[in-house]
């Protein structure tokens, strides 16, 4: 009887796939990891004059105008919805911003007038001016995602900080506190 030689297996190229994948994601997984944070999205305008806001306003409120964003103070310039649960939980701290004495206008986008007249009459009114953005066209100029997006300008008008989400929890007290109180020391001094 003749003598075979050991037998060639044979692999199937398919059967590398899954390995090949799984490797392929982890590497994508690895990576994402070390991005930093993810809240924070980064805004163009950081360092910019502020885009320009829009000239409707909301009926029964004072209008949005440059001179607002330009007149010496830091000012806080908040995008909101009557429809948008974080825009709820975040009035509250508008309001006890605007009580201390903080400067805010408001741009109210993607909304029926009766509704934001009704968010505003119910739970207060924290802001000077409130523009009146049905289309949403300038919170796409601004670069909004969705609301509530809320900048920190300096008295030029200067966008100086960008925060995504509503102003309330440790992201707020961590990130956006010490942007707010930076820009009101730099304007004092």
């Amino acid at each position: 009887m003749a003598e075979q030689g050991p037998q060639k297996s044979k692999i199937s190229p398919l059967m590398l796939l899954p390995p090949l994948i799984f490797m392929g994601f982890a590497v994508m997984v690895y990576f994402g990891m070390q991005r930093g944070n993810t809240r924070e999205l980064p805004s163009t305008f950081i360092g910019q004059p502020a885009p320009a806001l829009p000239a409707e306003a909301l009926d029964g409120y004072d209008a949005v105008t440059r001179e607002l964003i330009t007149s010496g103070e830091v000012t806080l310039v908040n995008f909101w919805a009557s429809w948008c649960p974080p825009c709820r939980v975040e009035h509250p701290n508008l309001m006890k911003m605007q009580a201390d004495g903080l400067r805010i206008v408001g741009v109210n986008f993607k909304d029926k007038t009766a509704q934001a007249q009704q968010f505003l009459s119910g739970g207060g009114n924290p802001f000077m001016a409130v523009g009146f953005d049905t289309p949403g066209r300038t919170a796409i100029d601004w670069g909004v995602t969705a609301p509530p997006e809320t900048f920190i300008l300096d008295g030029q008008g200067t966008v100086l900080f960008r925060f995504t989400g509503p102003l309330v929890g440790s992201d707020y007290e961590q990130r956006f506190v010490p942007a707010l109180e930076q820009a009101l020391k730099n304007a004092g001094s």
